[in-house]
């Protein structure tokens, strides 16, 4: 992606099933470290704000400690985690073999060497980026069982409708945002069902036996079903509790991904597929999807099983994610992007006017690249169709017929991306200073005021960096016209679900709608629409009224103005900017429909009013997050 925007977070979710001496015997003690490394490594892309890992260890004896954390904000904060953990381990190596391996010793003296692991990515879409907002966050108490340890990979549309549920429970929470407020509304009914249990034994046994058949009875499945039922958003959420269980819970419409893998010796979950998969070396037909609506139990003794917290609603898994932020060795998401890039093909050679000798194809690395592979694809296609129209059924051609069989488009590495300049580490003022210098050209491929370069992105969000970098470095090549492709639609409304993308006014496609109401005398039809939306955020009216702007113009009219703000002042090629089609979209992602960012068809109630709140922020002129 060109434009720069904030990621997603990322879950890492271990349960070893088996006694720590068969781990320690059969992979050494540091099994459940090294598997945890990998799953976090293999999701870095999901966190560059910070990481967190928690640990805990079952059974632990009183007196010890059995509930391990660690967080870093430090620019490789998984590698720094892990670090700091293999320090420990080895400190505790020097004590003598036989004593590293024995189970008892080692989870009495060695922090993280306990049965179950939760780790977090982080990329902040809300609040400062402290080491107070890095996930794990704790719930601590003096029964293990009503310990809570949490992270996710969401966000909540209705943080104050939450958070005054929680003031009349009598709580007093010490901030009004989403983490800590689904933490203490979980940790809410994780106290009733304790206290519940306690009532339902006490007068049949002593308090501690009493509080070990608390540990192994507590009921994870009723208290998600309590504590998640007034959530609105997207979420993927893991908790431990103290005792040993543990869980992880997914959004009705499964907008945010989480996969699980078992087997007799762990239980793991995580955010991508590709990682469970490197990580235990197995098939990707072993991984599953945790349901929508569901969350995934485990039990203090190793037990698992899905339960239905939620209603399932409609499945809207984000498209978007599958566009851009998940890996792309993921085989599906792989075929995904390469269908992408093979129907936009027909555009392409539209805008080209089928001269495909005149023309050279690239991408704007990286994430584009596989989506150029299956728009390659789809051109090799289109000259196998050609050749057969002209030797097997005999059309006419002005080309010879040596010509037509030779031919091959012309493929060149035009854009080159400098690694070590990242745009989405600075903030906005900073950002469009360093944006000309992460991007450089190949030089002396295009022929003079003769050849159009074809780029393709991979999304187009603010078209920033095309308009103060890629489109100046590219006109300097000499072609006579660029086209940027992308192979995602245009983005025209906000995420509200943990994608950094909420002001209405950053977006290129909503700037282009703005000039073209004003250039047609139309934009009293902004302060109309803003009317609607107040009312409809007074009367708590879940429909999104931005979308009456997008209406006035067709897909076009939007691609060429979008194209007259992207294209750089002295700028000497002609310019065209071609984006993926909606119905496209669907044809190439057709299990993950979750398109509010193109259509503004959000799955919950709530992403209707940020949309609105994020429009009366533009035309009120505050430049603040919509949610």
């Amino acid at each position: 992606m060109s434009d720069s925007i904030l990621h997603e977070c990322g879950i890492a979710l271990v349960r070893l099933r088996k006694p720590l001496s068969y781990y320690i015997e059969k992979y050494g003690p540091a099994y459940g470290m090294n598997k945890m490394y990998i799953l976090m490594e293999k999701q870095h892309n999901r966190g560059q704000d910070g990481a967190g890992i928690a640990n805990i260890k079952i059974d632990q004896e009183p007196g010890f400690r059995y509930i391990s954390r660690y967080r870093s904000m430090k620019s490789q904060p998984v590698a720094s985690l892990f670090k700091k953990i293999g320090k420990r381990y080895k400190k505790a190596q020097k004590a003598g073999k036989e004593k590293f391996r024995d189970e008892k010793w080692l989870k009495q003296h060695v922090p993280f060497a306990g049965e179950l692991w939760l780790g977090h990515l982080r990329y902040g879409t809300h609040g400062f980026n402290s080491i107070e907002n890095v996930h794990p966050f704790l719930r601590q108490n003096n029964w293990r069982s009503r310990n809570l340890v949490m992270a996710g990979n969401f966000n909540m549309t209705n943080v104050d409708e939450l958070f005054s549920k929680l003031v009349d429970l009598g709580q007093h929470p010490k901030e009004k945002v989403d983490t800590i407020t689904v933490m203490e509304k979980i940790g809410h009914f994780l106290d009733e069902e304790v206290q519940f249990q306690f009532e339902k034994y006490k007068d049949q046994f002593t308090n501690k036996e009493v509080s070990d058949i608390i540990e192994n009875e507590i009921d994870l499945a009723r208290i998600l079903k309590r504590a998640c039922k007034d959530f609105d958003g997207g979420y993927t959420m893991a908790g431990l509790i103290g005792s040993g269980s543990s869980f992880v819970v997914r959004d009705p419409n499964g907008i945010r991904p989480a996969y699980y893998y078992a087997d007799e010796e762990v239980v793991v979950v995580a955010s991508e597929k590709p990682a469970i998969k490197t990580a235990f070396n197995i098939d990707y037909s072993q991984i599953e999807e945790v349901k929508p609506g569901h969350a995934l139990i485990i039990t203090k003794s190793g037990e698992f099983a899905q339960h239905a917290i939620l209603p399932v609603s409609e499945k809207k898994s984000c498209s978007f994610e599958r566009i851009y932020f998940s890996r792309g060795n993921d085989p599906d998401i792989y075929r995904e992007r390469k269908k992408l890039g093979k129907l936009l093909v027909p555009q392409v050679l539209k805008s080209i006017n089928f001269d495909l000798k005149n023309t050279i194809f690239s991408y704007i690395p990286n994430t584009a690249e596989t989506a150029f592979y299956g728009m390659m694809a789809e051109v090799e296609n289109y000259l196998i169709r050609r050749q057969t129209d002209v030797i097997v059924d005999g059309k006419p051609s002005v080309d010879s017929l040596e010509d037509i069989l030779s031919f091959r488009p012309r493929v060149e590495k035009i854009v080159i991306k400098d690694a070590k300049l990242r745009t989405f580490i600075t903030d906005d003022d900073q950002r469009d200073e360093l944006v000309a210098h992460v991007y450089d050209t190949t030089y002396e491929v295009v022929k003079r005021d003769k050849d159009t370069l074809v780029v393709i992105d991979d999304s187009i969000v603010r078209g920033t960096t095309l308009e103060k970098s890629i489109l100046t470095l590219l006109d300097r090549l000499g072609p006579k016209k660029i086209v940027v492709v992308s192979s995602a639609p245009q983005i025209r409304f906000p995420d509200c679900y943990g994608i950094d993308m909420s002001r209405m006014g950053d977006f290129v496609a909503f700037r282009a709608v703005i000039q073209l109401l004003k250039e047609q005398g139309k934009d009293y039809l902004l302060g109309e629409v803003y009317e609607q939306c107040l009312r409809a955020l007074a009367d708590n009216e879940p429909v999104n009224h931005v979308t009456r702007l997008y209406e006035q113009f067709t897909y076009e009219e939007i691609s060429d103005k979008i194209t007259d703000i992207v294209r750089p002042v002295g700028m000497k090629a002609d310019l065209q900017i071609v984006f993926q089609t909606v119905e496209n979209l669907h044809k190439a992602i057709p299990n993950h429909t979750g398109d509010w960012y193109f259509t503004g068809n959000y799955p919950t109630p709530g992403g209707m009013l940020v949309a609105n709140k994020s429009y009366i922020n533009y035309m009120e002129g505050r430049l603040v997050r919509a949610y």
